[in-house]
């Protein structure tokens, strides 16, 4: 859609250019007196208002996108230049961008009005103050040209749309991709916490528990020693208990999508002890908008990493005063936005500058990012001063594909 706008922009621009070059020999060619007059209003009124839509499409655009009839008034303020300056003249090419514009904006419905309309202007205007040597030929290329114009715009209006959803595709594909290898890798941790706590753990008991009966089949038993061996594999058995249970619960969450990690929740409980453990003030504000969905924890782990190194930063290197967590659904992503009103980042900080000087924390924010199919952002955003660590994952990346097996 952004490539879109841009080229709706760029139509205002060919359109100024235009009038710019062509004015100046339409200006010489007008009658004295009252001609020249109504060829230079004609000249300034279009440009102005060419000019404030090329400069503020942003604005202006989706006003133009939900009234039409604004389009038909740029008509009309067009056709004062096919009559100021007539038909012969340089500046009537202008009116093919009306068409082509209507077929970026409207699809090829508003494509076939308006190059319709601007065509019946040019016949009429062409009718009016047509010339004795103008053929058939002639009179019917301006009007053809803004057929073509049309046709065209509607035609890009297509493809760019399908350019844009076949990115977004793509984009959703990347970003559950990199949550499955994200789940795989946080799988792949717990069997290796699996082997190295609760597997050890169990070595020992079975340790303690050769050890207190060799202690029972030695003679005469020692009660205090045999009490402090059964003491032992005790604990032991509970600490393995214990492993079990918590890694068991992990896996299950990971297992079973309904019981995936609020983030939100989380991230407000870890900004109240942040704030609480480093004395320095930090808010967090839910951003209004649809509930956010339940995270994978493998995924929900990276995303509280992130944030929780972006208030570390802030906290130690940033002299920062305040620091504002928000965090929500907009539109189609998952956002959690930290913000510091402190330093800032120096000037032409990149991340091959971290590497090499060391600094690998924003590096590692960024990599974690990645590794979940997450976008980020680390800048002054639209603040003036401070550091705004931005990041956005797509809420498709968090939900599987119909009929997609949930791993097990």
């Amino acid at each position: 859609m952004n490539a879109l706008q841009a080229l709706c922009r760029q139509v205002f621009g060919f359109r100024l250019a235009m009038i710019a070059v062509a004015a100046p020999a339409a200006l010489l060619n007008a009658g004295p007196g009252l001609g020249v007059r109504l060829v230079g209003a004609a000249v300034v009124v279009t440009f102005m208002g060419s000019y404030v839509l090329f400069r503020d499409w942003e604005r202006f655009g989706p006003l133009l996108l939900r009234h039409p009839t604004l389009l038909a008034a740029d008509t009309l303020f067009g056709a004062l230049l096919l009559v100021s300056a007539g038909p012969d003249t340089t500046l009537a090419y202008v009116s093919v961008c009306t068409p082509l514009l209507a077929g970026l904006v409207y699809d090829w419905r508003g494509a076939a009005v308006f190059a319709c309309l601007q065509s019946l202007i040019l016949v009429v205007v062409q009718a009016a103050l047509a010339a004795p040597h103008r053929g058939l030929a002639e009179s019917l290329l301006l009007p053809g040209l803004c057929v073509v114009a049309g046709a065209v715009g509607s035609s890009l209006r297509k493809l760019l749309l399908r350019f844009g959803a076949a990115t977004r595709a793509l984009t959703e594909v990347q970003a559950r991709l990199a949550v499955t290898e994200a789940i795989g890798a946080e799988r792949a941790r717990l069997a290796r916490e699996l082997h190295d706590s609760v597997a050890k753990t169990l070595h020992g008991v079975a340790l303690a528990a050769d050890a207190l009966a060799a202690t029972a089949a030695t003679g005469p038993a020692d009660p205090e020693a045999t009490r402090r061996r059964a003491e032992l594999v005790a604990r032991a058995a509970r600490r393995a208990a214990a492993e079990s249970r918590e890694l068991l619960a992990d896996l299950r969450r990971e297992s079973d999508p309904d019981q995936g990690t609020d983030v939100l929740a989380e991230l407000a409980a870890r900004t109240a002890d942040f704030s609480a453990r480093t004395g320095l003030p930090t808010t967090y504000h839910p951003l209004r908008g649809t509930p956010a969905p339940p995270v994978p924890p493998a995924v929900a782990r990276q995303l509280l990493t992130i944030t929780a190194e972006a208030m570390d930063n802030a906290h130690r290197h940033a002299a920062a005063s305040r620091v504002e967590v928000r965090a929500g659904v907009q539109g189609d992503r998952l956002r959690i936005s930290v913000y510091d009103d402190g330093r800032g980042l120096p000037p032409g900080t990149s991340l091959e500058h971290l590497r090499r000087t060391g600094h690998f924390g924003l590096v590692g924010m960024v990599e974690r990012a990645a590794s979940v199919g997450a976008r980020i952002r680390i800048g002054r955003g639209d603040h003036a001063r401070g550091t705004e660590v931005r990041l956005d994952l797509p809420l498709a990346a968090l939900t599987p594909h119909a009929g997609q097996e949930t791993p097990r």
